[in-house]
């Protein structure tokens, strides 16, 4: 659990796991060089109870806490944890239980519910909705492009896997979903739990707002990067099913990774016909001409990705073999 900065919420995220029906744990609550009152709160809290290791670091950032903190765990499953969030007090129990019952499965992950109301906005509640409905290994694998697959401190990992894949990484993207991209490309799996495990506080404040890195540019560059490394391997050109903002902003992604896009599907009547980043735009009818190249389905209108597949399964595309959803 990294801390900076929480003085006022991490009391309350520490009980909450020392409060777990599962008792054999660790906390281990790494203070990122906190300028308030957080190291003395959990300092206090270690006092009390032999379950929590406080580890101190110099404000190093997120990565740097998580590599810190993971460097001073020895179970086999390490948890995360935000110091302003609240754990279900069967989390960890149902989590590991869940893990026990399937082996190749490497990160687990629940269902969260946001809160308080007051600061939920509409971005934040669609988001949860959507990844409240992602469950089993399959739903994830389908929707793995399309936006972080699990809630990163609701997320329990096999430390095996953390281990393979070099654990948390410090670059110019968001360091969960890059996490989550890794296990996936290494052959893990993810799921999540399809049950709320975690109150997950929204805040004006939150990195997610703040952070460039978490900037959508930051995550379509990401995505961009894991298909050249995989789907895109060998390919040299692609079609894209979307000629709007999503559309274009992958082919601009793709284009700085050597892959070009050769052709544009949309349904707008103003598009086809015209020419996007060069390529021709044609209406869904032309979709055939896609045939042979990697399908990218970049529309992120609400209700028309559902749409699209049924299209396109009706015209005999696979997905996952023939095409990828992504936003």
């Amino acid at each position: 659990m990294p801390v900076r900065d929480a003085e006022r919420t991490v009391r309350a995220a520490v009980a909450s796991i020392l409060r777990q029906t599962h008792r054999d744990l660790l906390l281990v609550a790494v203070d990122d060089g906190s300028s308030d009152r957080s190291a003395e709160v959990v300092g206090g809290l270690a006092e009390r109870d032999p379950r929590v290791l406080q580890v101190r670091g110099p404000g190093e950032g997120i990565v740097g806490a998580l590599q810190r903190g993971l460097a001073r765990c020895d179970a086999e499953v390490v948890a995360r944890m935000d110091a302003d969030d609240v754990a279900h007090p069967r989390r960890l129990a149902r989590q590991l239980e869940a893990l026990r019952a399937e082996p190749e499965v490497d990160a687990l992950g629940a269902r969260v519910r946001l809160f308080p109301r007051a600061h939920v906005r509409g971005g934040m509640r669609r988001y949860a909705a959507w990844v409240n409905a992602i469950t089993t290994p399959a739903d994830v694998a389908r929707e793995l492009l399309v936006e972080s697959p699990l809630v990163h401190p609701a997320a329990a990992i096999r430390r095996a896997a953390l281990e393979r894949v070099g654990g948390w990484r410090d670059g110019p993207f968001p360091e969960d979903y890059d996490l989550w991209l890794r296990l996936a490309e290494g052959g893990g799996r993810l799921a999540n739990l399809p049950e709320v495990l975690l109150d997950w506080r929204e805040s004006p404040s939150r990195a997610t707002r703040r952070d460039p890195r978490y900037a959508l540019a930051r995550h379509v560059a990401l995505k961009a990067a894991f298909l050249r490394r995989t789907v895109l391997a060998r390919a040299q050109e692609v079609a894209v099913w979307g000629a709007g903002d999503t559309g274009k902003a992958f082919a601009d992604a793709l284009r700085a990774e050597g892959v070009a896009v050769a052709l544009f599907v949309d349904v707008d009547p103003r598009k086809i016909g015209t020419r996007k980043r060069n390529a021709p735009v044609v209406g869904p009818d032309g979709v055939g001409r896609a045939r042979g190249l990697p399908l990218l389905v970049a529309v992120g209108a609400p209700g028309a990705r559902p749409l699209i597949r049924a299209e396109l399964a009706r015209q005999g595309f696979e997905e996952l073999r023939d095409y990828w959803c992504v936003s």
